[in-house]
């Protein structure tokens, strides 16, 4: 039986074994393990019941993580996305008065357009659209969002009134604790020790603890909780309430949130054809589709894929196992949810900062003295960090890619998708600037 799952996940191709993707898949569960505290606290704002939007994040992580690695066989974990959980609950819940019950009709609603365009092939045509370098840029982009994203948690980088960020107080213990595990990571790493992430986020944990540095609440959850959120969705409110864009919205912000992140972990894997397109994808698609419909059946905002599996697959993941194991101590997670807090942020903080740096190898793929190429990928590259978004971007990438390639006269009736995009994402933009 071992062997007939070896020969579906591929492993003699894809150089891998048991342990390492088991232990690529704990890895990635640690790093993403916070949002199974931080989405049910932001959907509870908007009324939605705490301990049932607990079991809700759980299963819905596990229902996504499981189903991509089993139909797709790629080492992508998903989970309730940041970012749109706050967009379902401060604009769309408490802005807009919509009770959370239509909100979930409206993410139903998203997740069914994503299905029907994946059946179509329009989203695997939205990726061929875009050109392969913008797609290093969002890689690059990502490990740099990541990276500062490690910075915060560590304390390293912290929020200033005057210059927007500053530095830290290097004396905080969860700073010089961040970097004390990532100079074992890095260490680790050079000597080649397999589950080097890991290993430095069990160290870093014990230590934490044994100085008595670790403060954390118990999170409700339980099966049972389910119940309160659970097929209460309210889908024909949605679409009484003439709520479009507001699905235009889920629909949007995630459909290119995520074809960045699927770049991102596969390009870092190594798991993309030399013609650059990704085996799949189809399936890929598929299983973040039905995550999001199967997330709003339990009472949670959008599932999407999560940029922390790249942590996984720097600990060396490379088949669906890594993302099976993942949801499956989702799944547990479930009955263990007030353990949840047990990782501390500095024990989190120095993978994401050692993935996001091994992330920027993509760089060198960008014809950096070429202008038409070198503009669109850097506003690509960075924004994505300064505006704390993959879709946002991306975004400025398409539309620079497509106004230079006009203005220089390279335009191509073969790209005619990509303006299509870059009109979409302008319309986006000044709908963003006027409301």
């Amino acid at each position: 039986m071992l062997k007939r799952f070896e020969t579906y996940f591929e492993f003699t191709r894809l150089g891998t074994n048991w342990r390492t993707e088991i232990l690529a898949g704990v890895t990635t569960f640690l790093t993403m393990a916070y949002i199974v505290l931080v989405n049910p606290a932001i959907l509870a704002d908007a009324g939605v019941p705490l301990p049932a939007a607990t079991a809700a994040t759980c299963i819905s992580a596990a229902f996504g993580s499981i189903l991509m690695g089993v139909v797709a066989r790629y080492p992508i974990a998903l989970a309730p996305g940041m970012g749109l959980n706050a967009y379902f609950t401060y604009t769309v819940c408490i802005k807009m008065h919509v009770p959370w019950q239509t909100a979930l009709g409206a993410v139903f609603l998203s997740g069914c357009i994503f299905l029907a365009l994946t059946a179509c092939g329009i989203r695997q045509m939205i990726l061929r659209a875009i050109p392969y370098q913008l797609y290093a840029a969002v890689a690059s982009g990502i490990g740099l969002f990541i990276a500062f994203i490690g910075f915060q948690h560590a304390g390293l980088v912290v929020s200033d009134a005057n210059t927007l960020v500053g530095m830290g107080n290097i004396r905080n213990p969860t700073a010089y604790l961040s970097l004390f595990g990532l100079i074992l990571m890095v260490a680790l790493e050079v000597r080649k020790v397999r589950g080097s992430i890991l290993i430095g986020v069990l160290s870093i944990t014990g230590i934490a603890w044994a100085l008595g540095l670790v403060h954390w609440t118990p999170a409700a959850g339980g099966f049972g909780s389910l119940a309160g959120t659970a097929f209460k969705l309210n889908i024909m409110g949605a679409v009484n309430k003439g709520l479009l864009e507001i699905i235009f919205v889920f629909f949007f912000v995630d459909l290119f949130d995520n074809l960045g992140t699927l770049v991102a972990v596969t390009k870092r894997a190594g798991l993309i054809a030399p013609d650059h397109s990704i085996p799949r994808l189809n399936r890929i698609l598929f299983a973040d589709a039905t995550a999001t419909v199967f997330g709003s059946l339990t009472g949670t905002s959008t599932v999407t894929s999560y940029v922390e599996s790249t942590a996984g697959v720097a600990a060396g993941g490379r088949s669906g196992v890594t993302a099976i194991v993942t949801g499956l101590l989702f799944l547990g997670a479930i009955g263990a949810a007030p353990f949840i807090g047990i990782v501390p942020s500095a024990a989190t903080a120095p993978a994401l900062i050692l993935v996001g740096s091994l992330m920027l190898t993509a760089i060198t793929e960008i014809s950096w003295n070429d202008p038409l190429v070198a503009v669109p990928a850097f506003l690509t590259l960075v924004l994505i960090p300064f505006t704390f978004s993959i879709a946002n971007g991306l975004g400025f990438g398409i539309i620079a890619w497509a106004v230079l390639h006009l203005a220089a006269g390279k335009f191509r009736r073969q790209d005619w998708l990509l303006y299509v995009l870059a009109a979409l994402f302008l319309v986006r933009f000044i709908y963003l600037g006027t409301s």
